[in-house]
């Protein structure tokens, strides 16, 4: 997977499984959100001369410990 800088990109792949019903008020407002966070980051970022992009195939797994909720 190609790292991700554009904001929409990051919205798009962290919403995804969500299945969000598009072009409700809520999705719109999640976007809107999500996406002046990532664009107030990206500004700093740029201003401290750091990396903008994000790269999810280096993101860590989540192991689930399925006994622990009482699926064995």
């Amino acid at each position: 997977m190609e790292p991700l800088s554009r904001p929409q990109a990051i919205i798009d792949f962290c919403l995804a499984p969500l299945a969000l019903d598009t072009g409700t008020e809520a999705e719109r407002e999640v976007r809107r959100r999500l996406e002046h966070v990532i664009k107030t980051y990206q500004t700093k970022l740029a201003v401290a001369s750091a990396p903008t992009t994000v790269d999810f195939s280096q993101m860590p797994s989540q192991v689930i410990n399925e006994a622990a909720h009482g699926y064995e």
